[in-house]
């Protein structure tokens, strides 16, 4: 038994973490190799052109502070998923009809944070001592104290926050026919990673002082079993938490660091002010008008043809 403890507690997230750290760099330098010559930012609104005329300086950033600006806000609180519309046929009055669809914005958001503060808590387990903000966070998040030990609130909502994008995916026509395997792996996964957690805190107690001592090995490259014993739970949530570092990389939940890369994101839309030239661009012969003109200025005039130079 103490051999399959060493694998699933030792050996796996070695792997896992080995796996997550070469692939997310390799992902990252593959986006950061690919060439970006012209100005391709996404944008909804005025660029900055004439002295007299509004620009929109977060929607569509000239300067750095614009960007930084606008790439705060999608990060934070997602603001392009915020106008996300919903397009339905009206089978009574036979027309396409656009309406606003914030429910997924607001399960993306919930999501993520919960998701954050879960993170953040768990900072307990690989630090010693435990900083200030992360017992602040704790404290703030099992506010509640209607269970024993305390119910977290982001427990209850990154479950319902992944149940409703499950549901959402499986509940459209429209999104089943685009969706992936994978897609719903991604989703399954973190659903499965939370519920497992939950059930470890609230009905399987596992010895979370072995949890950390193995964590603190593991991080300090000194890792053993604890003699304690942590418990079979503890070792299920392991490893599917290990399966979810080793296939991010791999997967759309690397949008995590993408968003950083993306050219329709970090650009400036600057292309009234300055003039962009791609820089692979090799010499060519050009034929310019004038050129044509001269070569044909005999056939053009008895033609009829106007002429710039006579």
């Amino acid at each position: 038994m103490t051999a399959v403890y060493l694998v699933f507690g030792i050996i796996i997230p070695y792997a896992a973490l080995f796996i997550f750290i070469v692939g997310l760099v390799y992902r990252i330098v593959k986006w950061a190799r690919s060439p970006v010559p012209f100005r391709i930012p996404t944008t909804c609104g005025q660029q900055k052109s004439l002295p007299w005329i509004r620009a929109k300086k977060i929607e569509n950033p000239y300067n750095t502070a614009g960007v930084v600006g606008r790439m705060a806000l999608e990060v934070l609180v997602f603001r392009s998923l915020l106008r996300n519309t919903k397009t339905e046929l009206r089978q009574g009055i036979q027309k396409l009809i656009y309406k606003d669809s914030k429910l997924l914005w607001l399960g993306a958001l919930v999501f993520h944070w919960s998701l954050l503060i879960i993170l953040l808590r768990h900072l307990r387990l690989f630090v010693e001592p435990v900083p200030a903000f992360v017992i602040s966070i704790q404290r703030l998040d099992g506010i509640l104290q209607i269970t024993l030990p305390d119910l977290y609130i982001t427990d209850i909502i990154i479950v319902l926050a992944l149940a409703y994008l499950l549901f959402r995916r499986v509940a459209s026509a429209q999104l089943r026919y685009i969706s992936l395997p994978s897609d719903y792996l991604a989703v399954l996964l973190l659903l499965s990673v939370a519920l497992s957690g939950i059930l470890m805190r609230y009905i399987f107690r596992v010895d979370v002082v072995s949890v950390k001592e193995l964590a603190l090995g593991v991080l300090s490259f000194h890792p053993s079993i604890p003699a304690a014993g942590i418990g079979l739970a503890f070792y299920v949530h392991l490893f599917l938490v290990c399966t979810l570092f080793a296939y991010l990389p791999f997967s759309k939940l690397v949008h995590m660091a993408g968003v950083f890369l993306s050219p329709t994101r970090n650009l400036a839309n600057n292309s009234r002010m300055r003039r962009h030239i791609n820089p692979w661009n090799y010499p060519v012969k050009v034929h310019t008008y004038e050129e044509w003109e001269d070569e044909f200025r005999e056939p053009m005039k008895e033609a009829g043809l106007p002429l710039e130079k006579e």
